[in-house]
């Protein structure tokens, strides 16, 4: 069940956060929230990342749904009582599906979270990178638990 929830939270976070932005701020409008640090900037990105490869919506659209398609398959795969792998694959999930509307609705993408050091992004891109960064992590853990069974506690 974390995978569904996780992917439903993100997804609604994400478009609710972006319909937020939307409604309050014009489009290139930058609100300090921590000044100099992070600031609320509404743009709305063409591309991928760092605005590469922009208007390439068909493209971007095919990659996502093959993203989802492959998250969806192997969290049904899953044995149980690996959570950490459902989680990570819930919050890819929530987080493409939230930029695959956008793109589908819009053409682009809605960002709005400004670092000021780093180009402006939004809550599904957040998740995606925390998700993909605890599959590595659950993947590296299970990889450590096999070799110390493998070798054995006193071989540590």
């Amino acid at each position: 069940m974390p995978f569904w929830l996780t992917a439903l939270v993100t997804l609604v976070l994400d478009q609710a956060s972006k319909e937020l932005v939307q409604r309050l701020m014009w489009e290139g409008q930058s609100v300090p929230i921590i000044p100099h640090i992070f600031h609320l900037t509404y743009i709305r990105n063409p591309g991928a990342a760092f605005g590469l490869f922009a208007y390439r919506t068909g493209i971007f659209i095919a990659v996502t749904l093959l993203v989802v398609a492959g998250a969806l398959v192997v969290a049904l795969r899953l044995s149980p009582g690996r959570h950490m792998l459902r989680l990570s694959l819930g919050l890819v999930m929530g987080g493409a599906l939230g930029n695959l509307i956008d793109r589908v609705r819009f053409g682009l993408v809605v960002d709005f979270l400004d670092l000021r050091v780093w180009p402006v992004f939004n809550l599904a891109d957040t998740a995606i990178v925390i998700g993909v960064f605890l599959l590595i992590f659950a993947f590296w853990r299970e990889d450590r638990e096999r070799e110390r069974e493998r070798v054995g506690p006193d071989e540590d």
